[in-house]
C-alpha cells in the first residue's frame, strides 16, 4: 500500500483527482468505481475542473457505485442514485447510461445484487475504485466483521454509520437500516484502489487500516491484500500513524 500524506483536505482532493484523470487518459473507456460521502468530493471536483477546461474527455467512461440504501425511492435526494447523479454524473459529464448504482428498491434484493456483479463483469471489471473510509473502518457499507471474500449483498448498517449519516437527513430516524453494498471481495477485484480520508475523526481508522493487523474488525485493512492500493490522507487523518517518516521517505525515493 502506498501512503501519501499531504497537508490539507484540499490537497487530498487534488492528488486523488489527478490519479483518476490519469486512468481516464490511459483508457478512454475506463471503468471507475465511485463512492459517496464527503471524502471523495474534492477528487470529483478536480476531475470536473479538468473536464470543464477541456483537458479531459469522459464521454466513454463508465462508473459503478459502491452501495445504495434499501427502501429509499430512486428520486429521494439522499438515495445514492440521486447523490451519484449530483456529485459524479453531472459534474464529470458522464453518460448517465454508463453510470450504475445498486437497486435498493428491487423486490428481490439478492437477485439485484447478483445482477450488479454480472454488470461489473460484463463491463470488464473496475479499473480504479475510489474509496472513502468510515470512522469504524468500513469501506462501501462493509461494516466490521464483513468477510474479505464477500460479494455485493444486502447488509444491516451499524448504529455508528447511521449516526454519522444522519447529517444528510432531517433526523436520524430517517436513515435507512439496510443497504446494498459491493463486498470486500468485489472491491478487491478492482485493478487499482484509491482511498481518501481527511480529518482527525478518521485518524484511528487510518492507523488501523494501514498499520494494524489484517482483521475483519477493520474492513479497510483488506487493502493490505491488494497489489495496487494507494491511500491519500491529510495530516489530521495521519496523526496516529507511527511510520509517517518512512512513508514520506518512500514517496521521495520511488524507484524509476
Amino acid at each position: 500500500m502506498q501512503v501519501i500524506i499531504v497537508d490539507t483536505p484540499e490537497e487530498v482532493g487534488r492528488a486523488a483527482g489527478e490519479r483518476i484523470a490519469a486512468v481516464i487518459r490511459r483508457s478512454a473507456f475506463a471503468v471507475l468505481g465511485v463512492a459517496t460521502g464527503s471524502s471523495p468530493l474534492g477528487a470529483y471536483a478536480e476531475v470536473a475542473r479538468q473536464v470543464a477546461e477541456g483537458s479531459l474527455d469522459t464521454a466513454g467512461v463508465s462508473a459503478f457505485a459502491l452501495d445504495e440504501y434499501v427502501g429509499l425511492p430512486l428520486d429521494h435526494p439522499e438515495s445514492y442514485h440521486s447523490v451519484i447523479h449530483r456529485t459524479v454524473t453531472e459534474p464529470l459529464r458522464l453518460d448517465p447510461a454508463r453510470v450504475h448504482v445498486p437497486d435498493g428498491t428491487a423486490p428481490d434484493l439478492d437477485a439485484a445484487c447478483a445482477d450488479y456483479e454480472r454488470r461489473i463483469r460484463e463491463a470488464g471489471g473496475v479499473d480504479l475504485q475510489l474509496l472513502g473510509l468510515g470512522a469504524n473502518g468500513h469501506i462501501g457499507f462493509n461494516e466490521p466483521t464483513s468477510s474479505f471474500g464477500s460479494r455485493t449483498r444486502p447488509k444491516t448498517l451499524a448504529p455508528k454509520t447511521r449516526q454519522d449519516n444522519a447529517r444528510f437527513f432531517d433526523s436520524a430516524d430517517q436513515v435507512p437500516v439496510h443497504c446494498l453494498t459491493q463486498g470486500l471481495g468485489t472491491i478487491l477485484d478492482a485493478r487499482e484502489l484509491l482511498l481518501v480520508a481527511q480529518g482527525a475523526g478518521k485518524a484511528d481508522a487510518v492507523a488501523e487500516m494501514i498499520e494494524g493487523p489484517l482483521s475483519s474488525r477493520c474492513p479497510a485493512s483488506a487493502l493490505q491484500l491488494h497489489p495496487d492500493a494507494t491511500v491519500i490522507v491529510d495530516r489530521a487523518a495521519a496523526a496516529k500513524l507511527e511510520l509517517t517518516e518512512y512513508y514520506e521517505h518512500v514517496l521521495k525515493n520511488l524507484p524509476a
